[in-house]
């Protein structure tokens, strides 16, 4: 018998996968049996490659070793590996390896003792994990391997606990959307189901720098710090300023940064400042940035008139009257007169303005949208608002008695029903949940671009889940829009880009999972170019609102191609936006010089995207240069494909790239021509590669005109680069990016 066929089994049949081997020392021929071929869509080459790499150490040991990749009827492969490399395969075949990836959240701290942070069946934390539980009125387990909280201004407000333990509901929210467990969740009996994180599987790590009075800039750096010592795997940061900042005065930028240099993809909140153009935050290029779009399920609660008539509001309300009708009332009509109030302050309802021996008992109609507390404290029984300055709300607020929000038109009749009846009623009805046909949609509130520093860079990056989100809540928290709620939960409904950054950073963790070699760069690409194609004719602001599209993760597992980058080509791009050497070091660090490197466009920086600003009165003129990394079938081949307005003429070459190996790069430039333009506002289309298989979809973006921007992007004089980094220790930078809850900070 030849030799090549003598094989032993390595591992018992009681396994998932079998490994047989050559009966020598030296390398030799193995066989990785991993049973039937994957149900899901994923490329077994590219799995099969990324093993061997994590055993083997390295991209090109790895294409060496593998002989023969399994895949169109059964699950394996062949490579030439020592006995010690197969036993390590032989371990890592069929492991569940999202347990080794870890996930840091900058944030406000956690409820630990919370069911979505459980570790049963977890094991013992993964030995590349280097960081520590700072047990002060706290506990980590198996699930949150980590704990850190950070106060360089030592100020503690009321509430605030000086612990990684979370008071603001905030951080437990966006860890258990990343990360949490499946568990039976619900708000106040609304949205009863089961929740479960991104990547239920994986491993937290907390780092609390925010407060009750927000976040200092000196403890996002320390958090950032220590977070990649500590060896977590992505970084979720769901928080935002209300202001442009140059790259390295921003925090953030600086602390994403260094996650980058050390293979740490961060993903951040887009903001919540929208539909504003030019107010996207969180723009670094090497970090991702998540706007919010809606789901397909919105809450609304339905209130009734004595005379029959029903209107509905988008509302969450938990409260049930069990159709009961009580006295219905303008808020006009129960001006406080002697605190100085008039019909003119209370139709308001403003905490205060209310008299509360008129309120008391009574349903109060109020025309602006309110907290509820004016309501509450005056011993009303609940509240209709309508708000001429909130139309056609896209986002579901909770309150802390019977509340709904209508139109501004249906407040009229309202209003005109009070005025004409003599003894006017109403009630208020438990929330419904919804289909909404028309998700998802980026919702109003989130921050829209161009970048405000780097208008060649499209931001956002991509959209994901941000409205009326279920997850996990501190029960120290209030747990309605009032902060005076003192009602405990220990889950919320609420939204923002705070809620649609976890879900991009889950997905992120999860690619990772599949993954664990790949750059952060190339995670981010995968996420973008496989995108869901968002409808265009649903948003004004096309990809200034949404990006690459709404996040597919299933899609993401097996991009076919991907935009690679390094720490290498985003220092070029700091050069070539205007950063001298010594700036830039202050940064690095390290030995970096723009020295060689000239002025000039992002047009060269390998991203998954394109954007083009031309100047007020130039003609449409760019050409960008891209290479893509092959991580699909070994042998494939891409054809190009081009969607753009007539306006403006695009040509990619080549046109097909083909390749013969896992691994390989290639290079194709995209040249872009139109006539002179002028107040034009945002054209956009998409260069489309595939290979039969896989879509690899990059959008492109023409302008020179931003309706309403805060500022002439062709002079950007306040954000201009190369200034050396300068923030206070105690500045508070940053807030917290979920919307609706008011609270009157010390």
């Amino acid at each position: 018998m030849a030799k090549a066929g003598i094989f032993s089994l390595l591992i018992p049949l009681l396994l998932s996968a079998l490994v047989l081997n050559c009966q020598c020392q030296e390398r030799k021929l193995h066989v990785v049996y991993m049973g039937g071929r994957p149900q899901e869509d994923v490329s077994v080459a590219a799995k099969h490659h990324s093993m061997l790499h994590r055993v083997l150490g390295s991209a090109s040991a790895a294409k060496d070793s593998l002989v023969h990749s399994y895949g169109r009827s059964f699950n394996g492969f062949a490579a030439k590996l020592t006995r010690e490399e197969a036993a390590r395969i032989s371990d890592k075949v069929g492991a569940p390896q999202e347990s080794d990836v870890i996930i840091g959240l900058l944030d406000t701290g956690v409820w630990p003792e919370h069911p979505s942070f459980n570790d049963s069946g977890f094991g013992p934390p993964p030995a590349k994990w280097k960081g520590t539980c700072m047990a002060t009125n706290f506990t980590c387990n198996n699930k949150i391997i980590g704990a850190r909280y950070y106060n360089s201004d030592n100020a503690y407000y009321d509430g605030d606990i000086p612990s990684p333990r979370d008071s603001e509901g905030h951080g437990t929210h966006t860890a258990s959307t990343a990360s949490g467990v499946e568990v039976e969740a619900s708000y106040f009996g609304l949205a009863k189901g089961i929740a479960r994180g991104g990547v239920p599987k994986s491993r937290i790590a907390v780092y609390k720098v925010c407060w009750a009075f927000g976040c200092s800039s000196a403890d996002i750096l320390k958090a950032f710090d220590d977070a990649i010592a500590d060896g977590v795997d992505i970084i979720s940061v769901s928080l935002g300023s209300d202001w442009p900042d140059d790259y390295f005065d921003d925090p953030i930028a600086i602390g994403s940064f260094h996650a980058m240099r050390n293979g740490i993809l961060t993903s951040n909140s887009a903001g919540n400042s929208g539909p504003f153009p030019v107010t996207v935050s969180n723009y670094a290029p090497w970090s991702l940035t998540v706007a919010a779009s809606t789901i397909d399920r919105k809450f609304v609660a339905r209130m009734q008139l004595g005379n029959g008539q029903i209107f509905t509001g988008i509302t969450i309300n938990t409260f049930d009257l069990n159709g009961t009708s009580y006295p219905l009332i303008w808020g006009g009509d129960a001006a406080n007169y002697t605190i100085g109030s008039s019909p003119d302050i209370a139709k308001y309802c403003i905490t205060g303005a209310m008299n509360a021996d008129i309120v008391a008992g009574k349903i109060v109609f109020c025309e602006a949208l309110w907290d509820g507390s004016g309501i509450l404290l005056a011993n009303g029984v609940g509240t209709i608002m309508a708000d001429v300055l909130v139309e056609n709300p896209d986002v579901a607020f909770s309150w802390p008695l019977p509340a709904t929000l209508i139109s501004p038109e249906d407040g009229k009749i309202v209003l005109e029903y009070i005025k004409n009846t003599e003894n006017p009623i109403a009630t208020i009805f438990y929330s419904d949940a919804w289909k909404d046909a028309m998700a998802p949609i980026v919702v109003s509130f989130s921050s829209r671009g161009p970048s405000p520093i780097t208008p060649d860079i499209l931001k956002p990056d991509i959209t994901a889940p941000g409205v009326d989100i279920l997850a996990g809540w501190s029960p120290l928290s209030p747990s309605s829009i009032y902060y005076g709620d003192e009602r405990s939960t220990l889950f919320n409904i609420i939204s923002g880009t705070s809620m649609s950054c976890p879900h991009a950073s889950g997905a992120a963790a999860y690619v990772k999972a599949l993954h664990p070699n790949w750059s952060p760069a190339a995670i981010k690409s995968a996420l973008m170019t496989t995108a869901y194609v968002m409808d265009p004719r649903k948003h004004n602001d096309l990809e200034f609102a949404y990006g690459s599209g709404q996040i597919n993760p299933v899609a993401a597992r097996d991009p076919g191609l991907v935009f690679n980058a390094s720490e290498t080509d985003y220092i070029n791009f700091l050069c070539k936006q205007g950063y001298n050497t010594s700036t830039l070091r202050l940064v690095t660090g390290d030995n970096s010089t723009c020295a060689s490197i000239s002025l000039g466009r992002a047009w060269d920086l390998n991203y998954p995207s394109f954007s083009l600003y031309v100047e007020d009165g130039q003609p449409i003129t760019g050409t960008f240069t891209r290479t893509v990394t092959n991580v699909g079938a070994a042998n494939s081949t891409y054809k190009a494909s081009l969607y753009m307005p007539s306006l403006v003429s695009v040509t990619v070459e080549p046109s097909v790239l083909t390749f013969s190996a896992i691994g390989e790069t290639q290079t194709f430039t995209v040249n872009v021509t139109g006539p002179t333009i002028s107040q034009q506002p945002i054209t956009s289309g998409a260069i489309t590669w595939t290979d039969g298989t896989h879509v690899v979809r990059t959008p492109l973006v023409v302008y020179n005109y931003i309706p309403g921007a805060p500022y002439d992007l062709d002079s950007g004089e306040s954000m201009a680069p190369g200034s050396t980094p300068t923030f206070q220790h105690s500045s508070v930078y940053q807030k917290f990016e979920s919307i609706g809850r008011r609270k009157a900070h010390p």
